[in-house]
């Protein structure tokens, strides 16, 4: 198992940036930090959650969501077992709880934390 616990959510104008963190405690799983896939993901009022963006354990490699490509950019620290997501240009539509979640194999973890708000107004 994989705790997390996100922050930097808050409130910001269209086209604003926030910067996301995520701190991970893999101690209950045996493995290090680096050896697991990370993600962000999120959950708009009345919608499901979905995925936005994963980086690889080393760093080298990154996903996003559509909707985000361009404007979102993951990374990690593995040192710090922290990642990050860095949101530029912000749009009303990326309103949402962001989730960050571990993956080790081709499973992202059951165990979410309380997430992070994001309210982007116009």
């Amino acid at each position: 198992q994989v705790q997390v616990v996100e922050s930097g959510g808050g409130l910001v104008q269209a086209g604003g940036s926030l910067r996301l963190s995520c701190t991970a405690s893999t101690r209950a799983s045996g493995r290090p930090f680096s050896t697991f896939t990370m993600g962000w993901f999120r959950q708009a009022p009345g919608k499901e959650r979905e995925f936005v963006a994963s980086i690889l354990t080393t760093g080298t490699r990154t996903g996003y969501a559509d909707s985000v490509k361009g404007r979102f950019t993951i990374s990690r620290d593995n040192a710090k077992n922290t990642v990050s997501l860095q949101m530029n240009n912000l749009k009303p539509e990326d309103t949402a709880v962001y989730y960050c979640n571990a993956k080790y194999g081709s499973t992202w973890s059951t165990n979410w934390g309380q997430g992070t708000r994001v309210t982007v107004s116009s």
